[in-house]
C-alpha cells in the first residue's frame, strides 16, 4: 500500500529541514520528529486527526524519559491536555507548562 502524506506536513518538514539544516529524523503521516542533539521537536499534522488548530499546538518540544513509571511521576500534579496514551511503541502525554505552552513527553512501551 502506498504511503501518502499530507501536503501541509510535507511542507512543514521541508521548512524545518531548511531552518535546522538537517533532515527529519522520524517521518510519519501524522507525527514527524527532528532530533536536535538529543532534543526532540515534533511536527503534528492536526488536520489528519481532525483536531482544531490552536496557535502553537502543531510544533511541540518532545521530552523522552526511560520508563512509564518515570513518565507518570513527571506528569503527576501537572495540567494534562492530551492524556497518557500508548501510540505505536511509545507512551505519549502532553502537558501544559506554567506559561501555557504544550510539551509532549514520551516513554518506551515495553
Amino acid at each position: 500500500m502506498p504511503f501518502y502524506r499530507n501536503r501541509h506536513a510535507v511542507l512543514a518538514e521541508f521548512a524545518y529541514e531548511d531552518l535546522l539544516d538537517q533532515i527529519v529524523t522520524e517521518k510519519d503521516d501524522v507525527y514527524s520528529v527532528f532530533d536536535i542533539n538529543g532534543f526532540r521537536l515534533g511536527l503534528f499534522a492536526f488536520e489528519k486527526k481532525g483536531e482544531e488548530h490552536v496557535f502553537g499546538s502543531n510544533c511541540l518540544p518532545s521530552l523522552s524519559v526511560d520508563s512509564l513509571s518515570v513518565l507518570e511521576k513527571k506528569i503527576n500534579g501537572r495540567k494534562v491536555c492530551f492524556p497518557l496514551t500508548r501510540i505505536k511503541d511509545k507512551w505519549v502525554v502532553e502537558i501544559v507548562d506554567s506559561e501555557g505552552n504544550h510539551i509532549e513527553m514520551t516513554a518506551p512501551a515495553s
